[in-house]
Parts: structure tokens; C-alpha cells; sequence
């Protein structure tokens, strides 16, 4: 019978100041659309970098609102790498554009400025019209930016950076190559609000129009009014008119929701500090088990360690990855796989048919994530790693 403690992959971390902090904003004067949004939008651009950061109800949001603002609509595509979440490739999708799957490093699973190019190669060979494409931070590792930046100058289009992964990367969040970057403040991100989004941006303009599309695409900036005769009296504008020039969503994030951002982002580096120190901790241990186990090569210092991944070569370890994570789960170790490949999903095979995309096949077929968030123990993280030894060796016995 199991006796210790179960770990997930991931668990957000809730502490005292963090309860009170939400009380404080339940006994207030406002649960939504308050003066915490402000300040949770202040904070967090200070924490990043950024010149402006725009609150909203999910990293979702955050992706839509990136692309609303970029103009992606039907007629248009954007290069989307296979290796994401759905949401990255949804969010164009949810534009009317198109998606054009790029491969990613077999290794690291991310965007190259080399399979950016092959992926706007083929898709422009094939007509569609590519104006964006979104770089994807995974599992914390950064995405060679310049690299991106300088091929997304060359073809003409945008970058927008999906940083779910990457909150507290330094220069993450700044979009100094980028026109957006889109976080998550989930529960198993690196700070949580429960659900909850921010797009941060240089870009005044950008930022001013997401904000009117996170709130039904409605206005009350009265320079910008276009109907004189209801919008004023007597050159003054009406105190309860608004007007709506294109159609927004309700993306807001309500105040109650950014009182924990705000606790939250107080201990970012404390949080970040832990998941460094649990890494390192799985790297000296795990170094024994290489090659049939090891964790994903380094493609970026600073690393965000959101997740920590694993290649495992199954057919030498004798196992499949699903006996596997049945194993680690009977010994209370949680595990989980990001992700399976996007271009394999039903509904963007129907849409895109087959593709061959061989370094993101290569990676998926060998990735597991194991347990990682900052409330684990040193001893937590000793006891996956002995975990894993122990069952790659009756494996191999």
C-alpha cells in the first residue's frame, strides 16, 4: 500500500497571504472590472519588462486577443508549430485564418528559425497568405528569438511569442522581437489566479485594442466616438454612452481573480528559484539512467522549468510509455505527456490532411513529464528520480 504523498506533474501553491488577499478583494466595493486590474496589469508589466500588459480571463484569451489585434482574419494564415498546446493553433483558428504547421527540433521540441522558414516555404508555395507567426516557449526553454525575429523581418510577417511557459524568463515578456507576448496564469503555470491570461506588448496601439476587445470590442474613450449628436451635449460627451466599432468578447479577468495575481507575482522568483533548485536536483540524478532516460536537452539559459521533460527510449527500456506512467502512478508519482502533436489531431487532419512533420513525431514519441512545482521537497525530487532508476532496472532485468 502506498504511504506517501501523491505528486502530480504540476500543482499550483496557495499560501496565507494569498487567501487573505482574495478576502480582501470579496469584502471590497468591486469583484469585477475594479481597480485591481489596473494595478495587477502594472505589476505585471514591471515584472517583465513590458511597456504595457493587458489582463484577460485565460492564456487562450491572451492568444486570441494577440491575434485579434495582429488583424488575422479569413484570406490570411499564420505558422503555428506542431509541438503546443491546442490553444496556440485554435486562437488563429478562432480568426478565420489558417494554420501552417511548422516542425520543430527534434530535441527540444521548439520553433527554429530554419523550420519557420521551411513552414512559410511550403505554405506560400501552396498560396495562402502568411502574415503571423507564434513562437512557443515550451516547457520554460526559449525559443531563439533573434533568430525568429530576423526570418519573421525577412518574410514580412509578425511574431507573436505563446510564453505560457515562461513567466519570470528575463527579457521574456518584453516582445523585443515579438509585437505580443501571451502568459497563463493557470494553476499549474508559474503564478496562478485559478484561470487567467496577460498579453504584454510595446505597442500602444495593440494594447489599447485588445483592451476593447476583451470587453465586447466596446469603448467609452470619447475622442473616439463617431456619432456626435448621441455621444455629446453641449460638447460634453453623455456620462453613459459607449460605443462598439468592432465586435469584441467578455475576456475579462475579474478583480477578485487579480488580487491573487498580484499575492502571486510578489513571489515569482521565489517560485522560480525552487523549480531551478528541483531541476538541478533531476539532473545529477538522472544523469546515470542517460541514454534510455534523460531529460530534454538545454536549448536556453536562463530556462523557465514550467514543466520538466524527459526522453525515454521505451523499446529499450522494455515498456511503453503508457506501462510506465501506470507504474509511477502505482508508486504516487504523477506524469503526463505535452503534448501530442497538433497536426495529428482529428479535426486539423480533416482540415490539412496528412503531414509529415518528423521532428515533432520524434520528440512526442519519446517525451514524459515528470513531477515539478515549487511546494515539492528535495526529498520529493529524490524519490522520482530513485523511482525511475528502479523501474528502468526491473525493466531491463
Amino acid at each position: 500500500m502506498m504511504t506517501e504523498r501523491f505528486l502530480p506533474y504540476a500543482r499550483q501553491t496557495i499560501e496565507d497571504d494569498d487567501i487573505a488577499a482574495v478576502a480582501a478583494a470579496l469584502k471590497s466595493d468591486f469583484l469585477t472590472t475594479g481597480p485591481l486590474v489596473e494595478r495587477f496589469e502594472t505589476a505585471f508589466a514591471a515584472a517583465t519588462g513590458a511597456t504595457h500588459a493587458v489582463v484577460c480571463n485565460s492564456g487562450t484569451a491572451a492568444l486570441h486577443l494577440a491575434a485579434l489585434a495582429l488583424d488575422l482574419k479569413a484570406g490570411d494564415a499564420a505558422v503555428v508549430p506542431a509541438m503546443t498546446f491546442l490553444s496556440t493553433a485554435n486562437a488563429v483558428r478562432m480568426t478565420g485564418a489558417e494554420v501552417v504547421f511548422a516542425d520543430v527540433d527534434s530535441d527540444t521540441a521548439l520553433l527554429t528559425p530554419e523550420t519557420l522558414e521551411a513552414a512559410l516555404t511550403r505554405g506560400r508555395s501552396a498560396g495562402q497568405q502568411i502574415r503571423a507567426a507564434f513562437a512557443v516557449h515550451l516547457n520554460g526553454q526559449i525559443c531563439d528569438m533573434a533568430g525568429l525575429g530576423a526570418a519573421a523581418k525577412r518574410a514580412g510577417i509578425r511574431l507573436v511569442e505563446d510564453a505560457c511557459h515562461a513567466l519570470g524568463v528575463s527579457g521574456i515578456g518584453a516582445a523585443g522581437h515579438s509585437a505580443a507576448a501571451c502568459f497563463s496564469t493557470h494553476p499549474v503555470k508559474a503564478i496562478a489566479t485559478g484561470e487567467g491570461g496577460v498579453v504584454t506588448t510595446g505597442d500602444a496601439e495593440i494594447a489599447a485594442r485588445m483592451r476593447r476587445l476583451r470587453t465586447h470590442g466596446m469603448s467609452r474613450e470619447a475622442a473616439g466616438f463617431s456619432d456626435r449628436v448621441r455621444g455629446f451635449e453641449d460638447d460634453a460627451p453623455n456620462p453613459w454612452y459607449y460605443e462598439m466599432a468592432e465586435i469584441g468578447w467578455n475576456y475579462r479577468m475579474p478583480d477578485v481573480l487579480c488580487a491573487l495575481g498580484l499575492s502571486q507575482l510578489k513571489k515569482l522568483e521565489r517560485f522560480a528559484a525552487r523549480r531551478r533548485k528541483i531541476a538541478a536536483t533531476y539532473g545529477r540524478l538522472l544523469a546515470p539512467l542517460a541514454p534510455v532516460i534523460r531529460p530534454v536537452s538545454r536549448a536556453s539559459d536562463p530556462h523557465g522549468w514550467h514543466l520538466y521533460v524527459i526522453h525515454v527510449d521505451f523499446p529499450a527500456l522494455g515498456t511503453t510509455r503508457a506501462r510506465l506512467i501506470k507504474a509511477l502512478h502505482d508508486e504516487g508519482i504523477g506524469s503526463q505527456v505535452h503534448y501530442i502533436p497538433l497536426h495529428r489531431q482529428p479535426y486539423y487532419r480533416r482540415r490539412y490532411g496528412e503531414l509529415s512533420l518528423p521532428g515533432a513525431e520524434a520528440y512526442y514519441a519519446r517525451c514524459l513529464s515528470i513531477p515539478l512545482f515549487p511546494a515539492m521537497t528535495d526529498a520529493d525530487a529524490e524519490r522520482v528520480a530513485a523511482t525511475l532508476a528502479r523501474l528502468a532496472k526491473k525493466a531491463a532485468a
